[in-house]
């Protein structure tokens, strides 16, 4: 047996009704829900200090919340592990015809993202389908991804935004960011220590902003 059915076995015994763990058998899907965001913080703690003796570990809790959800899921006749793994692995084949079918090799990064996107596009949609400009984003983004996310969109569909944005002032902006990693973390986090001053929560605002750009874009469609 491998160490993925060693995980799954002991996750199922776990969570067996008479002789499981009375914690693990109380969880389901939404209960998990604050441990899975626990995890992959502790993870990208590991990530941002390269610590990989460290990360061996958090990856395994991250899996654990997987293969959890996983049994969770099985248990009500939904799915299992081994489904979710053959979703992800057909998605990756499919999208990587350059690399498992007959497609030449794209040549540079730019490419393989431009060739995603429209496979992605053509594909059927589990999740909500998308309503207007956008794609629905998750709420439970922080608000820096949240913003970015919605500024590439706005870039990868050449939006006019010239009513809603400043795209000089955008530029400009870029312009006089620092160049390196350490130095525009100082420049944000003196933003946020300003925010702090002025008793402004820079999330809410950030959010809000974004999306009465996102609103506003809308509207003029």
């Amino acid at each position: 047996m491998s160490s993925i059915d060693d995980l799954l076995q002991t996750v199922a015994a776990l969570r067996e009704p008479e002789t499981g763990c009375p914690w693990d058998i109380e969880q389901d899907h939404q209960s998990l829900a604050e441990c899975l965001v626990d995890e992959c913080c502790e993870l990208l703690q590991t990530i941002d200090r390269l610590d990989m003796n460290h990360m061996e570990e958090e990856l395994g809790d991250v899996l654990l919340q997987v293969v959890m959800h996983a049994q969770i899921a099985k248990e009500s006749a939904h799915f299992d592990f081994e489904a979710v793994c053959r979703v992800v692995n057909e998605k990756l084949v499919t999208r990587h015809p350059h690399v498992f079918g007959d497609n030449a090799n794209l040549g540079d990064s730019e490419a393989v993202l431009k060739q995603w996107d429209a496979i992605k596009a053509a594909e059927k949609k589990r999740g909500p389908q998308q309503v207007g400009r956008f794609k629905d984003l998750p709420k439970q983004l922080p608000a820096l991804m949240f913003a970015q996310d919605v500024y590439k969109q706005i870039q990868k569909q050449q939006m006019d935004a010239s009513e809603v944005l400043d795209e000089g002032g955008i530029a400009m902006t870029a312009t006089a960011l620092a160049a390196d990693e350490a130095a525009l973390g100082k420049q944000l986090f003196e933003i946020a220590a300003a925010c702090r001053i002025k008793k402004i929560d820079p999330e809410s605002a950030l959010r809000r902003y974004t999306q009465n750009v996102m609103d506003q874009l809308e509207k003029a469609h």
